[in-house]
This record gives structure tokens, C-alpha cells and sequence, in this order.
């Protein structure tokens, strides 16, 4: 028997599941939550300080990684449970797999339990525009895109929609996931073309962005690439042993990274000594660090991903399924008439205590 709980228990937690989201994003317009997701990154990098971070938790196996994202600041609890498994494709499964929570602090309830593997995609590519915002040169029209798997989409309507690229080099070296993302991009109000190497997708690019999914120490992006002037968006080093740019691209660059401790084990930059100088996303938002100073300077955004771009998703996804009256109730915690009385739930049939707590379920 379905049901929904009633919305007046303070035990309950609202449920957004993957073909919940799905709807969501569908009604409000991918453009509106790219948007709606960098706007809340934005504001919450800018209050950096507020927040209790932590690098994320990794358990690392020869197939891939699961990992646990977790912060918090002085009302709201959030983590994301998330993988890495490269191989997952040929298993019929996505590469990357997330769910997420959020919490109030004051009591430890679980106010929100949602899907986060669409979300996470969104996510990414909005940070990457928001980085891109502060760090590209003005007026940048073009983007290659190196790796045209399940998050190119995503950065491709990302760097339109909020940048206003108008054209797109891609590079895979499946060439099945390029006619995949040609296909998602056809109704896209710009100009397209699929080129047979990096080097011939990179040349003349304003941007770079490196969205590769294998675990391996890889040089896609090598110093004679490297035009004076361009902001590379490298995304898909994101684990210890995964890498995309060549030493020396860094070498090259001013690079800005989300959490330092964290990107030195985990980005490109796990390449460099460890005092290389580094400048964290927040400084620049708020401006406190400089962010681009010539046209002719070489960026880099070496973005890991970071729990605090989930946690501004998770926020969101919660407001706007509430405004939109979507999700449903559940009982993920038990309601206990007397709350120092666990047991109790045992000494009842389960139907019975769900009747009790849900009379709805009686009437029907």
C-alpha cells in the first residue's frame, strides 16, 4: 500500500527521487536551475567563513572510489554519498551515483533526502560558469570541450546560458560519445564543431574545459596547446592518481582551486610541491584576491568539486520542489509518542503503528 504521511509530523523528511528531480528541472527549465544553482553557489562561497569544511572522505578501490561530502554551518547539516567508477558504462550503470541529505543543526532531523547524480551534474557545470565568470576574459565567445561524456551537456548549456559561448569545439576519443552530445545539443543556438584531436579543438579557444572520466594520470592539455590569454576549466581530475593537465600547464597559469587541501590530493595539481601557490575560488568572489589581471594571462580552475557547491544544490532542489509543491513525506526517522520510548514501536504490528501515526491510511 503507497502513502504519504501527513505534512504536519516533525519527523518527517521530504523525498525527492531521480524521476522527481527530473520533473522538477523539466518544469522550471534547465536554464532557470543552472542559474538558480550558481546563484546559491555564489552566495555561500561568499559567506566562506561561516561554514565548518572538511575535505571529503574516500575510500579508493581498483574499480573507482565512494566518497562522503560533508559541512554544515550553524543551522543546516548537508553530505552527498558519491562514486567514481569509470568501468560502470559497460555494466549498464552511470559513472558517478549520488544521493544527498540535509539536516537541521539544532536538532539533527533529516530535512531533506535527495537524489544528487542529475543534480550533481548541474551542480558542476554551474560552478564551472560561476569560476568561468571570475576568471575567463570578458567577451569570450568559445569553448572546446575535451570529453563528451555524461557531464559535457551540462557544461556546454552551463557556458551558454550564463556566459553566452556561442560556439562549441568538441573532442572524444569515443566518437560515439560525441555524436551523443551533438544530438542533446541540436536544438542549442550555436555553432558546433566536432574535431578530430585536442590540438585541433583547443586552438583559438577563449575557454578549455576537460570534463575525462578514466582514472589515470593523463596530459590532455600540454604547454604548446596553450594560447596566451585562455581560462582552462579542468573538472575531470578530481581523485588522487587522475589528472588532466600537463605539469607545466600549471606552471604556466595562475590556478584557483576550491579547497586547497583538499584539490592537492585530489586535482591536478596533486602534481606540484606542495607549497605551489594556489589562490581559493571564495577570495576572488570576494574580493579579496585578484582573479584575472591581463587579457593575456593564463587561468586555470582546477575544480575537484566541493560538498559546499552540493550543499548550495540541495538548497535548491528543497525550495523549489516546496514552491512548486513536489516531493513526498516520509517516515525515514520513527514517530514515537513518547520520544524516550523506542521500544515501543515493537510492541505494536507494523500496520497498526502506521495507522496510528498516519490515520489517513485508516480512512482510506
Amino acid at each position: 500500500m503507497n502513502f504519504t504521511p501527513s505534512t504536519s509530523r516533525t519527523s518527517e523528511t521530504l523525498y525527492l527521487s531521480a524521476p522527481a528531480v527530473v520533473e522538477l528541472v523539466r518544469r522550471q527549465g534547465l536554464r532557470a536551475c543552472l542559474q538558480g544553482i550558481a546563484d546559491n553557489i555564489q552566495a555561500d562561497f561568499l559567506r566562506w567563513a561561516d561554514f565548518d569544511k572538511t575535505a571529503r572522505v574516500a575510500s579508493h578501490s581498483r574499480q573507482g572510489v565512494i566518497e562522503l561530502m560533508p559541512i554544515a554551518d550553524e543551522v543546516t547539516y548537508s553530505f552527498k554519498y558519491v562514486n567514481g567508477h569509470p568501468g560502470n558504462t559497460r555494466l549498464g550503470l552511470s559513472t558517478v551515483m549520488a544521493f544527498g541529505v540535509l539536516a537541521d543543526v539544532t536538532t539533527g532531523m533529516p530535512l531533506l533526502l535527495s537524489e544528487l547524480t542529475l543534480t550533481t551534474a548541474l551542480r558542476t557545470a554551474a560552478m564551472s560558469a560561476v569560476a568561468a565568470r571570475a576568471l575567463a576574459r570578458p567577451g569570450s565567445r568559445s569553448m572546446a570541450l575535451i570529453g563528451n561524456g555524461a557531464q559535457s551537456e551540462f557544461q556546454a548549456l552551463a557556458f551558454h546560458h550564463l556566459l553566452g559561448i556561442t560556439e562549441l569545439r568538441l573532442f572524444d576519443t569515443d566518437g560515439e560519445a560525441t555524436r551523443k552530445l551533438l544530438a542533446n545539443l541540436s536544438d542549442l543556438p550555436v555553432t558546433v564543431r566536432v574535431c578530430t584531436s585536442v590540438v585541433e579543438a583547443v586552438r583559438g579557444a577563449d575557454i578549455v574545459t576537460t570534463v575525462t572520466a578514466d582514472k589515470a594520470k593523463a596530459t590532455i592539455i600540454t604547454p604548446d596547446m596553450v594560447a596566451p590569454g585562455m581560462h582552462i576549466n579542468a573538472v575531470g581530475g578530481d581523485c588522487p592518481g587522475k589528472t588532466e593537465l600537463h605539469p607545466d600547464v600549471l606552471r604556466g597559469a595562475t590556478v584557483f582551486v576550491e579547497y586547497a587541501p583538499q584539490t592537492r590530493v585530489e586535482g591536478d595539481i596533486q602534481q606540484m610541491p606542495s607549497d605551489f601557490a594556489v589562490t581559493e575560488l571564495w577570495e576572488v568572489l570576494s574580493q579579496r584576491q585578484a582573479g584575472r589581471t591581463s587579457v593575456t594571462q593564463v587561468t586555470v580552475f582546477d575544480s575537484v568539486g566541493f560538498a559546499l557547491e552540493d550543499f548550495s544544490a540541495l538548497r535548491y532542489m528543497r525550495d523549489t520542489a516546496l514552491a512548486l509543491g513536489m516531493g513526498e513525506r516520509m517516515a525515514l526517522i520513527p514517530a514515537l509518542d513518547d520520544p524516550k520510548d523506542l521500544f515501543s514501536l515493537l510492541r505494536q504490528p507494523t500496520l497498526a503503528s502506521h495507522l496510528q501515526h498516519f490515520p489517513e491510511m485508516a480512512e482510506a
